[in-house]
């Protein structure tokens, strides 16, 4: 496991998206694992900016995403696929026909599960995995308690994560209440994995996470069993790491 501290959001992201840029130069036609949230923003913006200036291409580039709401379109602007095109995919080289997002108006949850995780392994597998983290220490919406072994299988939202989630919609009512998400097993099976973390808010998640017990009840602990894990972590969301004196 490595860890690099940054001084702050725009660090972090700026040191995220060298460490991402690194995996297309080195392999033009990498599978990159990505995720949504307000976390990884501001590493895409940085992408694109380098993007147009000359210096990355990623029309050879595919991309799995861990998660998606279901019963929502991908025209739907709270959906990850929307969330996708207008903060990376609208504004590079890259072939939509060749990014995937779990299907949220398969009403079929076996198949959606089945259809998204057959994508998975027809690519080869992911080279680089991006993740953020939960407060609860959740990694795509892998909430505590699920098991380690899964693959993409449909989740219900805990309230927390309803709660967080609310502020994106008009009413609690549209908060959707189940998702499709790739499971801890697809995610350990990334060749890289990319954490990124930022603000006091993440700091307990974050150290549980990275020394704490390897247990379901901290999904992102499994990431300790990891042979090529990556942190990029602003100062707030290392805090409680560094007063153990583990940085």
């Amino acid at each position: 496991m490595i860890i690099y501290a940054a001084k702050d959001y725009q660090d972090m992201s700026r040191k995220a998206a060298n460490i991402m840029s690194a995996q297309i130069i080195m392999k033009p036609d990498a599978v990159l694992g990505l995720a949504t949230g307000s976390t990884p923003v501001g590493m895409y913006q940085q992408l694109v900016e380098w993007y147009q200036k000359g210096d990355l291409d990623f029309s050879r580039v595919s991309s799995v995403n861990l998660d998606e709401y279901r019963g929502l379109s991908g025209d739907n602007e709270q959906s990850y696929r929307y969330f996708m095109n207008t903060n990376l995919f609208d504004h590079v080289n890259i072939d939509k026909s060749r990014t995937f997002v779990p299907n949220g108006l398969e009403e079929d949850a076996d198949k959606a599960c089945a259809d998204y995780n057959a994508i998975i392994h027809s690519m080869g597998g992911v080279d680089m995995q991006l993740l953020g983290i939960g407060g609860n220490g959740h990694i795509g919406f892998n909430e505590p308690g699920d098991a380690f072994e899964k693959e993409t299988h449909v989740v219900d939202l805990t309230e927390s994560t309803i709660q967080a989630n609310s502020r994106f919609f008009e009413s609690m009512d549209e908060v959707p209440k189940q998702a499709y998400t790739m499971g801890i097993k697809n995610i350990m099976a990334a060749r890289k994995i990319l954490l990124v973390a930022t603000g006091a808010a993440k700091a307990q998640a974050l150290y549980d996470s990275l020394y704490g017990p390897i247990t379901p009840n901290v999904p992102a602990s499994i990431l300790q069993l990891h042979n090529d894990l990556t942190v990029v972590a602003d100062e707030d969301a290392l805090s409680l790491i560094r007063e153990e004196g583990l940085l």
